[in-house]
């Protein structure tokens, strides 16, 4: 049988390709009969290779000769010899740091430049994920050769080196000494704004175990982990003067009781709102950006100093990023459907989940307690992250079953007394309030002032103080809690 030599192997493949519904793979399609290219490991053609033998000497160099002769299957990008007289010495001087650099360009399979997908992110040996797209571009660098086969893997040649950068939370501890923003964040790893420890400790026995194995920063446990290499964000890094005066806006808002307490809630919830999931290129960039926890943050390109692409997505040097009060305290909503707990726990069978029409082609889910005998029967709820400030109180609560109005009222905060019979020392009661029938509109029913920021453990919607069924309903559709600006 006559051997195709290499020209003819892949000139029969790229006309194949054209009349068939999906690509050729070179990789799946390579034969060992006669063929030269199988006769050697990837190590050892990317030495002899007069195009890549920088690299590969490199590879000597850092041991990772040896790893490119393992029987395992590799792809591998090696820069050009020009393209590594272009790398900084610091990085070939330095074994550590060298080792680093041939891991970025050698990830575990064969990837072929024959693929369904336009683009696929590849996990690189260096634990980066890096973006092949359409089979030619490698994270901003270009293929200069593709597909070539070895007896243990695939390797092209490219031409620029693909730079290891940190990823987000990287650059943050690299740089935390010029940016206050970055020495804050890393001190959540001592102050823990949830004291998620607790928490868990009482949920769980093996508490110790687990927390060791959770994110123990604050930050990257309750707003997004900026040092997972597989997702993608955008983070405003604000200048120290820009950082400062969001965080004193928010000061009077989130008292916590002693000053030093309350900046460091402040300078969090000045933070928590400048990181947004993927990657928003400078051209692409809104005016708005929505963060996390439903905040649109202005976006003013004006005040934008530096882009700086990382490899979990791109930081963006701010000399400010002015969010109004108003977008910042949001309102609270509570859906009536989903109580926390109850006064008493034998209600069950008159205890309501409601999915019924409004008037105006919407649905209303709600809750409703009705028949239940029981004076003053109240439905508990519970609001975190409320600021200290006076809130106005609305309610939807639909009476649409009785012909008769009843009245039922609103307490606010409170702890349990000590044998858990009751809720004392409220921070405010609200009056009792009519429950018309057939009402859709929200209702305002009172207002009141949290003198310390934090959550609210018991919101307690409380029926009227007798047990004449149809006089003590409860329902609600919702609750809205809207902060004051000062």
């Amino acid at each position: 049988m006559t051997t195709l030599n290499t020209y003819t192997k892949w000139l029969f493949i790229g006309v194949l390709s054209m009349g068939l519904s999906n690509c050729s793979d070179p990789w799946d399609d390579r034969s060992a009969e006669g063929d030269q290219n199988l006769q050697k490991n990837l190590s050892e053609h990317l030495l002899e290779n007069t195009e890549t033998s920088s690299f590969g000497q490199l590879l000597v160099e850092t041991g990772y000769d040896s790893i490119l002769k393992a029987s395992k299957t590799f792809t591998v990008w090696a820069p050009t010899n020009e393209a590594m007289n272009q790398v900084d010495e610091s990085i070939l001087s330095d074994l550590e740091k060298s080792r680093l650099f041939i891991k970025n360009h050698i990830t575990l399979s064969a990837y072929s430049s024959v693929n369904s997908e336009d683009t696929l992110t590849i996990h690189m040996l260096s634990n980066k994920y890096l973006q092949f797209i359409e089979g030619n571009r490698i994270a901003g660098s270009q293929v200069v050769t593709a597909d070539q086969y070895t007896s243990n893997g695939i390797f092209y040649t490219i031409d620029q080196a693909l730079e290891v950068r940190p990823n987000i939370w990287e650059y943050l501890e690299e740089n935390k000494a010029d940016y206050s923003v970055g020495a804050y964040l890393y001190s959540l790893d001592d102050f823990n704004i949830y004291h998620r420890r607790d928490s868990i400790a009482k949920a769980n026995p093996d508490a110790q175990t687990l927390f060791a194995d959770s994110l123990t920063n604050s930050y990257l446990h309750n707003v997004y982990n900026l040092n997972n290499e597989q997702n993608k964000y955008t983070f405003l890094l604000m200048e120290n003067d820009g950082f400062e005066s969001e965080t004193e806006k928010l000061v009077p808002y989130l008292n916590k009781g002693a000053v030093d307490s309350t900046k460091i809630y402040a300078q969090y919830f000045a933070l928590r709102d400048m990181t947004f999931q993927g990657i928003y290129s400078r051209e692409n960039l809104p005016d708005t950006l929505v963060s996390k926890f439903g905040v649109k943050v202005p976006l003013d390109q004006s005040q934008i100093l530096e882009e700086i692409p990382v490899s979990n997505g791109i930081v963006y040097r701010m000399s400010t990023v002015d969010v109004p009060l108003e977008k910042r305290l949001l309102t609270t909503e509570i859906q009536g459907e989903e109580p926390k707990s109850f006064s008493r726990n034998d209600k069950e069978a008159s205890t309501f989940y409601r999915e019924r029409p409004d008037p105006q082609g919407g649905i209303v889910y709600d809750i409703m307690v009705q028949n239940h005998g029981a004076a003053q029967f109240a439905i508990n709820y519970e609001a975190d992250d409320m600021y200290s400030t006076t809130y106005q109180v609305y309610w939807r609560a639909v009476n649409d079953i009785q012909s008769n109005t009843f009245q039922q009222r609103l307490r606010i905060g409170g702890t349990l007394s000590e044998d858990g019979s009751e809720i004392v020392d409220p921070i405010a009661l609200l009056p009792y309030t009519d429950v018309p029938p057939d009402v859709y509109d929200e209702i305002y029913v009172g207002e009141f002032t949290l003198e310390e920021a934090g959550k609210i453990d018991f919101i307690s919607l409380i029926a009227a103080n007798t047990g004449s069924n149809g006089n003590n309903t409860l329902t609600l559709d919702y609750l809205k809690l809207i902060p004051v600006i000062q």
